[in-house]
């Protein structure tokens, strides 16, 4: 089965194909020649990965799917939450996001937050989605040096460490994309 991952984020297609199985090959937007920006300007994660694998399959005609991913912090009203790669501004930037939300949470108690990822597959003209949510907190400081985003400052539940401090394999098992790519995976077979 060949599926197009709707990326361009390579950290992104990393971990998705160390979880997913042999029989299902992964295919990035580089390999089907798209070069474009997919838009995303819906106002839930949800509808970003939606959107995001109706452009694909309209447009290149695969069967593909979709994610997106927020960080949402209790304290802020589920800040950044569908603006978390824009959060600092249009430019992207992990570290500006970083700090910015540290700087927002500087006077908070509650510092507890959640991961959400949802994919969005369109398989054989039919759309599904699947959810995957890693609770944790916000930590005070930037902590480790693996993974990519906010990870540096986010400790998932029952951990001590950031999602920036573990492995991939844990960090698969335990987090909101392994979660939700998990499900995938259970549809697909």
């Amino acid at each position: 089965m060949k599926l197009v991952f709707a990326t361009n984020n390579l950290n992104k297609l990393k971990e998705v194909q160390s979880i997913l199985p042999e029989r299902i090959e992964l295919l990035s937007l580089k390999d089907i020649g798209c070069h474009e920006d997919i838009p995303e300007n819906q106002d839930t994660i949800e509808g970003n990965a939606i959107q995001k694998a109706d452009y694909l399959k309209t447009h290149y005609g695969y069967d593909c799917f979709a994610d997106d991913t927020g960080l949402e912090v209790k304290a802020l009203n589920g800040e950044p939450g569908v603006f978390s790669a824009r959060y600092a501004g249009p430019q992207r930037n992990a570290e500006d996001n970083m700090n910015k939300l540290l700087n927002n949470l500087e006077s908070k108690d509650d510092r507890s937050a959640q991961f959400k990822t949802v994919i969005a597959l369109i398989l054989n003209g039919e759309q599904h989605t699947f959810t995957g949510i890693c609770k944790g907190d916000i930590t005070t400081s930037k902590s480790g040096n693996k993974g990519f985003g906010y990870d540096p400052i986010f400790k998932p539940e029952g951990y001590q460490q950031t999602f920036a401090e573990m492995d991939l394999d844990l960090k698969n098992e335990i987090g909101h994309r392994g979660k939700a790519i998990k499900l995938l995976i259970a549809f697909l077979s």
